[in-house]
Order: structure tokens, then sequence, then C-alpha cells
């Protein structure tokens, strides 16, 4: 893992700015996106950008930020700084994780892969996203010891789900978070303009392609009400068979004659998520894995409080970084009555909106354990890859590390404690 301290990142910018050279990834969040958008494809940036409805939630998740203020204290010893925090035994650098984004192929070719080399590099946990590009044995193949999680989006084949956490198990992933709030797509307006979904293309199914139970899930009959694929015979069609046959693995002419990619992504539409999931189906993860088991995306209340009671190890505040409900709540608005509810008894997590030190600072403050961020480091792979994410991490690490000391905190415990008003 690499020593990193924010004063040594300033020196670095600002010292290779003296021979001309400026970092190719934007510090500004605005910028960040601009000019990730001009380096990759209309439909890849409306899928990772993209919210739900008129993106009402997507908005609020960084305004809402302001209606907190952060009150610095002076004349506090803050030469030493400890930016660490432990999470399920294990002592992260920083209170920061990288959220699970899919179909990263459509930014980068290496996708998980760079990801995961970008954040094992700095100690941070990647959580493997369920939508993948690539499977969670091949990423963490390169990751050493790092720490990773596996998001789980459960299927409505609890064969399936099975086989997915003992594969992560396996893999080295240390938690399983499951994803609550997608058991149907939201109403994606950016998609539906471009009528784009990259998953009937074969994107983003990797972590179902290489599961010995989805392959045998394939040479079942299919049901009578599965979703068929029959579109107009046009030049585009043709191009997306080429892209479908082409993304899968094996042979163009042998997947062609198979059709076996075209089985796959018909079995992922019909069985990828469970509209009917309850609290009651929790009891059958806890039995099939000893792993910590996190809820991503808890907004109320009431539902951190069941998430308690029933034992789960830890909650996601999210809300799918505005994606699925247009005009939720946001998630820092969210946060202080759930932290409340949850009186530190299980970690919480926090994403959707954070863009920068400040806002991880009062996140932590109004009683999140650490956060996540998901599009900014994707932003950073668009534009330069491995080295692009990298540049992300040491950035909020950075921003997060100057803001702590200069609020007047060393530590975590010292910025739980720190003055934040309601604007």
């Amino acid at each position: 893992m690499k020593k990193f301290s924010a004063p040594d990142r300033q020196k670095e910018i600002y010292t290779t700015g003296v021979s001309g050279i400026q970092s190719k990834i934007p510090f500004d969040a605005i910028k960040l996106e601009a000019k990730a958008k001009r380096n990759i494809s209309a439909e890849a940036f409306a899928y990772i950008k993209g919210g739900a409805g008129i993106q009402t939630t997507v908005e609020h998740n960084r305004s809402d930020f302001a209606n907190w203020r952060i009150v610095p204290r002076m004349l506090r010893d803050v030469s030493e700084r400890d930016t660490s925090v432990e999470l399920f035994g294990q002592k992260l650098p920083i209170p920061l994780l990288l959220s699970p984004i899919g179909v990263l192929e459509m930014v980068d070719k290496s996708a998980d892969i760079a990801v995961a080399k970008a954040a094992a590099n700095f100690g941070i946990p990647m959580i493997f996203s369920n939508q993948a590009s690539h499977s969670m044995e091949a990423v963490a193949s390169v990751m050493g010891e790092s720490p990773r999680w596996f998001q789980l989006y459960w299927s409505k084949s609890n064969e399936l789900v099975e086989s997915l956490v003992t594969r992560a198990e396996k893999a080295g992933c240390s938690a399983i978070v499951v994803t609550l709030d997608t058991t149907l797509l939201g109403w994606r307006t950016e998609d539906l303009d471009l009528a784009y979904l990259p998953f009937l293309r074969g994107k983003g199914i990797a972590q179902y392609i290489s599961d010995p139970i989805f392959q045998r899930l394939l040479d079942e009959p299919e049901a009578e009400n599965s979703v068929q694929l029959k579109p107009k015979i046009t030049v585009q069609t043709i191009k997306f068979l080429f892209e479908l046959m082409s993304n899968y693995p094996g042979g163009f002419f042998e997947n062609l004659k198979s059709q076996r990619p075209m089985k796959a992504v018909r079995k992922f539409i019909d069985i990828y998520s469970r509209p009917s999931l309850t609290w009651d189906d929790l009891a059958f993860l806890r039995k099939i894995t000893k792993l910590p088991i996190l809820l991503k995306g808890i907004l109320h209340p009431e539902d951190a409080q069941k998430a308690v009671n029933a034992g789960i190890d830890g909650i996601i505040v999210s809300n799918h970084g505005g994606r699925q409900v247009d005009g939720s709540i946001s998630t820092i608005m969210a946060l202080p009555e759930i932290a409340k509810v949850v009186n530190q008894q299980i970690p919480i997590l926090l994403d959707s909106g954070i863009r920068g030190g400040a806002d991880m600072f009062k996140a932590i403050n109004l009683g999140a354990t650490a956060v996540c961020i998901g599009r900014p480091y994707v932003y950073g792979l668009a534009i330069d890859g491995q080295k692009g994410a990298e540049e992300i991490i040491k950035n909020y690490w950075a921003d997060f590390e100057l803001t702590m000391a200069l609020a007047g905190c060393k530590n975590m415990g010292e910025v739980r404690e720190a003055t934040v008003f309601p604007n």
C-alpha cells in the first residue's frame, strides 16, 4: 500500500506545475464530470451520470450538503493526523470505500480490473459490483490482501444467490452488501431517451456468465412468461447482434450458432432481481454466510431499526445515486435520524452525493462510520484509466485530511465531536 499525506499530495501537484504539467484529472467535481463526458460515448455517460425522472434526487444529494456548516476550531495541534477507521475488524486508512458501479467496460476496457488495482494500491475497499464487466475471481486476483466486499442483487433463484455469495467468500470478500432499492429499474430518462440498456448487449453480466448455477439455468427450459427479445430487423439490429455475440465468451460464430449469448441475456433479465423480497428473506442469507451483511438503500429510520432488530451487521444510507426514485429524500438529510435510531449499534455508511472532503467530514460528524463514492472514480477511470481512478482516491483523501485538520480535528473521534450546524 502506498504511503500518503495531504501536504505531500499538494506539493506533488504544485511542484509538477512548475514544469508546466497539470493533472489530467480535474479537481473540481463539475469539470471532472464534463471532461469524462468528452471521453466516452453518449450511452456510457447517460448510464453513469443519469438519474430517475427529472433528477431532483440527484440534485438534492448534492445541494442538501449545504444545509450543514462546519465550525472550525483554532489553536489545536493537528501536526499529526490519523484518518484511519476500523470497520468489521479491518483498519482502513481513510473512511472511504468505492461503491459498486456496473458495466465499467463502457468507460474503460480494463474496467473493474483497473479500479481494483487502484483501490489496492491505497488499501481502499472496493465493493465488487454484481453487474461487473469481469468476474469477481479475476478482479480479486489483482488485489492481493487488500479489502474487498461484494454487492448482491438478490436473484429470483436462491441457488444463484448462494452460489454468488459462496464465490465471494472464496474470492476473499469480507462483507456482503445487499442492494435493496433496485428490485425494479427506476425510470431513468437519459437511458430511455437513447433507448439503451447495456445488459441487452451482453455487457455487465460477467458475474452471471462465470457462475456454474447460472450456466446450468441456461440449459433448463425457459418459462412461458420469460422475456423475449425480438427486435425489428434493421441495420442497428445487426450491429446489436454482432456486439452481443462478440461480448460473450467463445467464438463469434459458435455463439451465433448456439444463441447462448441471447439465452444468457434473457435469463439475466428474467431473474437478476426479486421484487417480492421481504425482511423474512434475510434469514436465508444469514444461513448461508458468516460474513458481515450490510443492507444498502436504507433511508427511513424504521427500516434502520428493523435492520438492527434483524441482526444485520451494517447499513448503507443510499438512494442509488438518485437513479431509482425521483424526489426521494437525500442521503445526508436521512442520515441524522437514522444515526439516532441506530445509536452506534452497527456501522452506518453513506453514499450518493459525496463530492469532496467537506462532504465526508459532515457525513462522519452526522453519524456515518465511513462514506462511499461512485461516479467520481468512474469519471477518473474514463479520463485516464487506472491512474485516473488513483488520482480520484488521492484527491478525496487529501481534501478530507486537510478539511479535518483545518477544522481542528486530528482523528475520527474528534471529527465526530466537531461542531456542524444545520443551516
